[in-house]
């Protein structure tokens, strides 16, 4: 069996850390390094233990989820963030996937949800619920960008984004495209660059938001 995933919890409820961590020891390729009540001390642990995701709590004392995300991916580019909050709102959501983080889920999700989310992310791939993103359309969030991919990207590139917003890895795009995964992760760039995104989330978010995952 591979290594598992390690996560970190940033969560200032201790009721809800141990539910958590109670549903992962189920789990044999997760696995809990850490606990953080605040985001300063998630800065920290991150630092200290270089997890592969840290499940991220947006209300925290001493320091917020939003302010948190920034930092993270500053001292550990390569971890995902996935936000696991009781807060919905298109803004809040908007602001996390900004900031960086390649997730969203609200509290009340079930744990084979959390779970798949939690794998999505450690593989770089963005994880939101259709009913997240149906939110942020019909509450008219805008992304960064307000430019046309039509005009803008090549035929690949505009392919590769289509497939991003179906939700598939570098990897599985490359297969459909017939080309190497190096060739799909300088699409990939090209296409944030040129749409004025951060990640892949906001990338597949943009796709959704224009319909393009429906196009070819």
């Amino acid at each position: 069996m591979s290594n598992p995933i390690r996560i970190l919890i940033a969560e200032d409820q201790a009721v809800i850390r141990q539910g958590l961590i109670a549903i992962f020891s189920f789990l044999e390729d997760i696995r809990v390094v850490g606990q953080a009540q605040n985001g300063i001390d998630t800065v920290s642990l991150v630092r200290e233990f270089s997890p592969d995701v840290v499940l991220l709590d947006l209300i925290m004392p001493l320091q917020g989820g939003l302010d948190t995300i920034p930092k993270i991916i500053k001292i550990a580019p390569k971890t995902g963030i996935l936000v696991l909050t009781s807060f919905g709102s298109a803004d809040n959501i908007y602001k996390a996937i900004k900031r960086g983080a390649l997730g969203y889920l609200l509290k009340d999700e079930k744990s084979e949800v959390l779970a798949e989310a939690i794998r999505e992310v450690s593989q770089g791939r963005a994880f939101i619920p259709p009913h997240i993103t149906l939110r942020m359309i019909r509450e008219g969030i805008q992304l960064s960008s307000t430019k046309n991919a039509d005009a803008l990207l090549t035929q690949r590139e505009l392919e590769t984004l289509k497939l991003i917003a179906k939700g598939m890895s570098n990897e599985m795009i490359a297969k459909k495209m017939g080309v190497q995964e190096q060739t799909i992760s300088a699409y990939v760039s090209i296409i944030l660059s040129k749409l004025n995104l951060k990640n892949r989330t906001q990338a597949a978010l943009y796709a959704l938001k224009e319909g393009l995952e429906d196009l070819g």
